[in-house]
């Protein structure tokens, strides 16, 4: 008997042959087919593990998007969805992951291959934990704050020394930012060992605490081998650090949900390297599949890219990114999107006008560190900004109205920044 619980995956394909033959071919190479008949391949044995095409929608036709074996001047194009039987995958996130974006990517018959979106059984879904900490755990370990959380990355984001890096934790934690960051470069160099690193940040967040009495969340980089991920996790625990980084894409899906199961701490997601697999609009897994993958491993905050960003994501593609991670996924806890990449007060206006959400964490390096009065008015000026786009008041005028009243730190970000 076939299994009804079904893995339902949407593909953008383009193809020489009719779309619904080349989507029958796909689903074949990715269960039950083989490109030349073998003993054993018998008419029950497809019935019950092959992927079907439940739905083809032809788009017309189009030049190629991938080079293949021969270039054909024109391709037809087509949305198609296929159903997987979850007998074939059970609930192994590696193995699903093979499943639906594995070799069909290399099938030279298709000139585009793009998993679009997924659809997972709730028995899959209910096999794995998701986030330990989301949005409500990461608000808890600073104490409730509320409204968006303010963000930053350690700058220069390599080469700093000791006494260097020292320097820039403490201006920050000391501005009652709520979480600071080693960017994805920095994770464990002779020159600042990550032990050494954990070591001056925990001890300056406790110095900068007892005079601001605002904690602050520490994110560091344990991207490294796997087999040494547990001690870098442990390192960090127990010297008090309050969150751990992974670069997800590049240690792998199964690397967080391995981390999942023994963190004391929230997983700070980020995405180096993700748009290898996404940019390209006819080749690899759009952001909805791939957040959802890293949510069910246990990411607590995944980065969505940002809104006015230096990145090549438009505006529309970031704010859908940011919703897909705010829709519920079974029981799991929400996960904290993470915007970044050229965050500043010009930002949080068109960002609430998007997404309608304030349970977010914005990452602005220059935003903070750029600021005209330094660190400490540069995060005022972000909460700020964010407190007058919910209110739906001009960022322009509600500078003015604030510096009347003595608070200048959203009037010079704006002059620094834009938006006068």
């Amino acid at each position: 008997m076939r299994d009804q619980r079904t893995i339902r995956a949407t593909y953008y394909l383009e193809s020489e042959i009719e779309p619904e033959r080349a989507a029958a071919a796909m689903a074949g190479e990715q269960s039950s087919g083989t490109f030349v008949a073998v003993p054993g391949e018998s008419p029950e044995l497809h019935k019950r593990h092959g992927a079907q095409v439940v739905g083809v929608e032809p788009l017309g036709d189009c030049r190629p998007s991938l080079p293949s074996r021969t270039t054909p001047e024109k391709v037809q194009a087509a949305l198609v969805t296929v159903e997987f039987p979850m007998e074939n995958v059970g609930t192994d996130l590696a193995t699903l992951q093979t499943a639906v974006a594995g070799n069909l990517f290399e099938l030279g018959q298709l000139y585009a291959c793009r998993l679009q979106d997924i659809g997972l059984p709730e028995e899959f879904v209910a096999a794995h934990p998701g986030p330990a900490f989301g949005i409500p755990g990461t608000r808890r370990l600073i104490n409730d704050v509320e409204g968006v959380m303010i963000g930053t990355i350690v700058k220069p984001n390599v080469g700093l020394h000791e006494d260097q890096f020292r320097h820039v934790v403490r201006e920050l934690a000391r501005a009652s930012i709520d979480l600071i960051k080693d960017d994805e470069l920095m994770t464990d160099p002779g020159y600042l060992p990550l032990q050494r690193r954990v070591a001056i940040a925990t001890e300056e967040i406790r110095a900068a605490e007892q005079i601001t009495g605002h904690p602050t969340m520490y994110a560091f980089n344990i991207t490294g081998d796997l087999a040494g991920l547990r001690r870098r996790h442990d390192l960090v625990v127990e010297a008090g650090g309050r969150c751990v980084m992974l670069n997800v894409p590049v240690m792998g899906i199964p690397a967080v949900a391995w981390l999942r199961s023994f963190t004391a701490v929230p997983i700070h997601g980020h995405r180096a390297g993700l748009a290898a697999s996404m940019r390209a609009k006819g080749l690899g897994v759009d952001y909805r599949v791939w957040q959802q993958l890293a949510r069910l491993a246990g990411a607590d905050h995944l980065h969505a890219s940002g809104l006015g960003s230096k990145f090549y994501e438009t505006d529309d593609e970031v704010a859908a990114n940011v919703r897909s991670l705010l829709e519920p996924l079974g029981s799991t806890t929400t996960p904290v999107p993470t915007l970044s990449s050229g965050q500043n007060v010009t930002t949080p206006g068109p960002t609430y006008a998007a997404v309608q959400s304030t349970d977010l964490l914005m990452l602005a390096g220059g935003g903070v560190a750029g600021h005209p009065d330094g660190p400490t008015a540069g995060v005022q000026s972000l909460r700020d900004a964010w407190a007058v786009a919910v209110a739906g008041v001009p960022l322009a005028e509600a500078a003015r109205s604030r510096a009347d009243a003595g608070n200048r730190a959203l009037l010079h970000a704006v002059q620094k920044f834009g938006g006068a």
